[in-house]
């Protein structure tokens, strides 16, 4: 089949293995999958996620040596089963997963594996156990969407934000927009959300901000201390860049809570003395619940999350090493998505 393969460094379109379902396992085929930041964040700084899932005991390995299909934001058709699967789909169904593939001892994380391909790719493999049928009437594109709004989700709750909270979304690329639209769910008020491009400040409002800010006029603290009128903080971190996170714990208001939802895979340096002396906390979050994935995706097909403006271009396989680039500098790129059937 074909496929993105991560070699190296560098993205390249080529022929891999077809892959082959076993006991347990679901064979399908990718009908859309998400470019995420992180995936950017993977092949510039693969090194350091290698080194970060061996030294925080993470139960996978990435082997930089060796080939890697990416891709972990799906939607899918299924093909077949494995032997002696069952499953109440049946082949010609859509259904969206979280991205984990169970071949016991291992865990194998769809999409940062070298055993089995990812979403960039023409066919995958899925734990027949995890597929969720996609409701009828939801489009496929939007319901590949899924998995970035379940991260989103995923961060809120772990902040345990409370009504007379008002949060700060730093970033609005994508995971900053899942953030926002969770936020909108809780019904929580205002939200404030700040990035650079206007394109993005716009889907913003489009999600359920109240107030949003452009960081080039007026900083982002101080656009939330307009809004907040002294209530208690909640900082959303979604962009994962070095030195955001020390640049957050010095703007902070006092007794400030802080999420990290950017996915920064570089070395970084914090102040701890800034955190201290104004009592912040400092919250690191990561994927989402199973409860939370199968939740994100009922609020799509209910339409009270609107994924529709999030899609920004449609790719074939070809294409996808320049969208990479593009989405460097994304401009007024929110979410590209990548469709291997498409010619």
């Amino acid at each position: 089949m074909r496929a993105v393969v991560m070699r190296g460094s560098k993205l390249v379109v080529d022929t891999v293995p077809d892959p082959v379902p076993g006991p347990g396992e679901a064979l399908v085929r990718t009908l859309a999958c998400g470019i995420c930041g992180s995936d950017l964040h993977a092949l510039e700084h693969g090194d350091k996620l290698a080194e970060a899932a061996r030294e925080s005991g993470s139960p996978f390995a990435l082997d930089l040596s060796r080939d890697l299909v990416m891709g972990h934001e799906f939607c899918v058709e299924i093909l077949d089963f494995g032997p002696g699967t069952t499953s109440g789909l049946r082949p010609g169904d859509r259904a969206v997963s979280m991205p984990i593939l169970l071949r016991p001892p291992r865990i194998e994380p769809l999409g940062y594996s070298n055993e089995v391909p990812g979403g960039y790719g023409e066919r995958m493999l899925l734990s027949a156990g995890f597929l969720l049928p996609v409701p009828n009437g939801l489009a496929t594109e939007h319901a590949a969407l899924t998995e970035p709004m379940a991260v989103g989700l995923h961060a809120v709750e772990m902040a345990k934000i409370q009504k007379s909270d008002v949060p700060l979304v730093i970033g609005c690329g994508p995971v900053g927009l899942a953030v926002i639209a969770a936020l909108q769910l809780k019904g929580i008020e205002p939200i404030v959300a700040s990035d650079y491009s206007p394109a993005r400040r716009r889907l913003a409002t489009t999600l359920g901000a109240h107030v949003v800010n452009d960081p080039a006029e007026m900083p982002a603290i101080e656009a939330f201390r307009e809004a907040a009128k002294l209530r208690p903080a909640v900082i959303f971190e979604c962009v994962g860049v070095p030195g955001l996170i020390d640049r957050l714990m010095t703007d902070a208001p006092r007794a400030a809570r802080i999420v990290v939802a950017g996915v920064c895979m570089e070395d970084d340096r914090i102040r701890p003395m800034i955190a201290i002396n104004k009592e912040l906390s400092l919250q690191f979050v990561l994927g989402y619940a199973p409860h939370e994935f199968a939740g994100t995706l009922n609020a799509i097909a209910e339409g009270r999350i609107d994924v529709a403006k999030l899609i920004t271009d449609r790719i074939p396989l070809d294409e996808v090493p320049r969208a990479f680039e593009t989405l460097r500098s994304p401009g007024d790129q929110a979410k590209i998505l990548v469709e291997p059937w498409r010619s």
